[in-house]
């Protein structure tokens, strides 16, 4: 197949499902993730798509928003290495909110092994992830059913939200700027999303580094209500990420980085490598709270230390 031809049918793959990984492409197109990668590369130049880690997406922050098929297999060895981290926020016998998405999913089925743990949600994909731990409670809430992502949404939801506090709300979404905080794609999610953060003490958002300085339609959740944010390590060349993740701590986001990878010589990389936010938190006593991440190349190994610490004290 020639280039011409490769790169016009994966332009149309991409077109058809908002978003697409290079290893499917690469098969459809029977050809290697190199290859792919370097078509990919080109159709960005032209303004066509847009690379995201692992896969390529429409171009634009404001395009509709992928479905659970394509969104499943977009940085995955991230977002399991988020909800990694984020399962160790949550303490025995918490109420917890947990959001719809495929990084929320993940996170539910680590708090499977947490005891006396309530979780209410929207999602069916978070409810089915704890469908069968006997010492966590699955609270769902009523709403229309929206196939694209499974989650329940409406009016219905957001009413059965009402009255409802609990102590953390995990939450996930198309984009996050230091500018507008995290966002949607879809009215309806983020009015659902709006409602679950009305219900927490704290608010706790789960981003891999592809959404870092993507900004989508509908915003969910404000900085200034962002508590903390647990994300992975954006590459070195990927300035935008890095940035965006220096913006968010400026503005007193707690930034906690899960560790993608381990050390040569098959030791045990850290769980996350974290730089101190300047000041308080927004309501926090000092040196209250995760620490935020070591994105401009620190030491991690003392940081590591005391973040283990800090969250064993929780």
């Amino acid at each position: 197949m020639f280039a011409a031809e490769r790169r016009q049918l994966i332009l149309e793959m991409v077109r058809a499902n908002g978003a697409v990984s290079l290893r499917e492409l690469a098969r459809v197109v029977q050809t290697s993730e190199v290859t792919v990668r370097r078509d990919v590369r080109a159709l960005e130049a032209e303004g066509l798509l847009d690379r995201r880690h692992g896969g390529a997406v429409l171009p634009g922050g404001f395009t509709r928003e992928s479905g659970f098929p394509q969104k499943s297999h977009l940085a995955t060895a991230e977002k399991t290495a988020i909800a990694d981290l984020a399962a160790g926020l949550v303490e025995e016998g918490e109420a917890i909110v947990v959001g719809a998405g495929t990084t929320t999913q993940e996170l539910a089925r680590r708090l499977a092994r947490v005891p006396g743990l309530t979780v209410v949600t929207n999602s069916l994909l978070v409810a089915q992830a704890l469908a069968h731990a006997n010492r966590v409670e699955v609270v769902m809430t009523g709403g229309t059913l929206r196939g694209s992502n499974y989650a329940l949404v409406g009016s219905g939801a957001e009413q059965s939200l009402q009255g409802l506090r609990v102590s953390k709300a995990f939450l996930s979404g198309s984009g996050l700027t230091a500018e507008r905080g995290l966002s949607t794609s879809n009215m309806l999610s983020a009015s659902v999303d709006r409602a679950l953060v009305q219900a927490a003490a704290e608010v706790v958002v789960l981003a891999d580094h592809t959404k870092l300085g993507t900004d989508t339609m509908f915003q969910t959740v404000p900085t200034d209500v962002i508590t903390r944010l647990v994300t992975d390590e954006p590459p070195t060349r990927d300035d935008r990420a890095g940035t965006e993740l220096q913006a968010l701590a400026d503005q007193g986001v707690q930034i906690a980085v899960a560790g993608a990878s381990g050390p040569p010589g098959g030791e045990q990389a850290p769980a996350a490598r974290q730089r101190s936010v300047p000041g308080p938190r927004r309501g926090q006593l000092p040196g209250a709270g995760l620490r935020s991440a070591a994105v401009l190349g620190e030491s991690a190994a003392g940081a590591e230390r005391g973040r283990v610490a800090d969250m064993r004290r929780r």
